[in-house]
């Protein structure tokens, strides 16, 4: 762990306690028990680059780290271990998603819940893989807040950000829901595309209020069909008002409202979630760590389950 957390100091007691705390540096993976949450930092936005989209979303980890220290641990069993940042060498995007895979493999066989902190979304295809290699015989289902369905083809071979879910699709049948698509983020192409590799969706238009009812009922019936879940949150779901610092500007996003909220939780409480990230924070186009801020709290709903 090379971040140094720090944050509000009100004293020891289980009362008092905030996440910079509780957290541990994480040095070997056998150290994990049952229940803990393991960290780790996707420091990659190489798959970005390749993407033609605004580079920097690789300095984002210990920025939302430092925007995650001051929450309150409300659970007290909550204990949470740091295994530093991954990062991409030579350009070789391949060798950091092999890399974070085997990472998040251990972590899930040992027992653990794997979270990421991208980085780009390139995050996806490596977090997936890390599952698949910890659960090679279950249906494993993922959950996509995104604008974009990133199930583009790899052009000369090369994978980038979006192409994670026609990676995915690749090596078999691929289970996903992406909630917060945007019409004019996706090319017919890419609608087709989803069509044929069976990718469920919901478009942001559809995640209002009066509209939770029937939501409720797809999420549901989708939970129902898997074994295992991994949610993966690309920061460009969300309007530019409240996340300016993404690769992506959304100018007709979605909101943390409470309709997103209560579907975002209701998430979150399923028994069969394993694994977690955030991806496309850009603290170089960020505005008052606005997008950090909203990363850091995502991430830290999944902690007061």
């Amino acid at each position: 762990m090379n971040f140094d957390w720090q944050g509000r100091y009100d004293g020891d007691e289980a009362l008092y306690q905030r996440i910079f705390q509780k957290v541990k540096s994480g040095t070997q993976f056998s150290d994990i028990k049952e229940g803990d949450f393991a960290l780790q930092g996707f420091a990659v936005d190489e798959g970005v680059k390749r993407n033609k989209g605004r580079v920097g979303a690789s300095k984002a980890p210990d920025v939302i780290r430092k925007n995650m220290a001051n929450f309150p641990v409300v659970q007290a069993d909550f204990n949470l271990l740091d295994f530093g940042n991954l990062e991409c060498l030579d350009g070789n995007l391949e060798l950091a998603q092999d890399n974070f895979a085997e990472n998040v493999s251990d972590i899930l066989k040992s027992g653990g819940k794997s979270i990421g902190l991208g980085g780009g979304h390139e995050i996806t295809f490596a977090h997936y893989s890390g599952m698949r290699k910890a659960f090679p015989d279950a249906k494993i289902g993922i959950i996509n807040f995104d604008a974009h369905f990133d199930n583009r083809e790899p052009e000369n071979g090369l994978a980038t950000s979006g192409t994670g879910f026609w990676q995915i699709a690749q090596e078999g049948v691929l289970n996903s829901l992406h909630i917060g698509i945007q019409r004019n983020s996706n090319t017919l192409k890419l609608f087709d595309t989803a069509h044929q590799l069976g990718m469920n969706y919901i478009l942001a238009e559809e995640l209002f209020f009066e509209n939770l009812p029937r939501l409720y009922i797809e999420v549901n019936r989708f939970l129902e069909s898997i074994d295992v879940l991994y949610v993966t949150i690309c920061m460009d779901v969300f309007n530019v008002a409240i996340a300016p610092g993404v690769s992506a500007a959304a100018y007709n996003g979605i909101f943390a409202d409470p309709a997103f909220m209560s579907l975002y939780r209701h998430i979150l409480a399923s028994q069969k979630l394993k694994a977690l990230d955030v991806a496309e924070v850009n603290p170089e186009f960020d505005i008052q760590e606005r997008t950090a801020r909203l990363a850091a709290c995502l991430v830290n709903e999944v902690f007061m389950v």
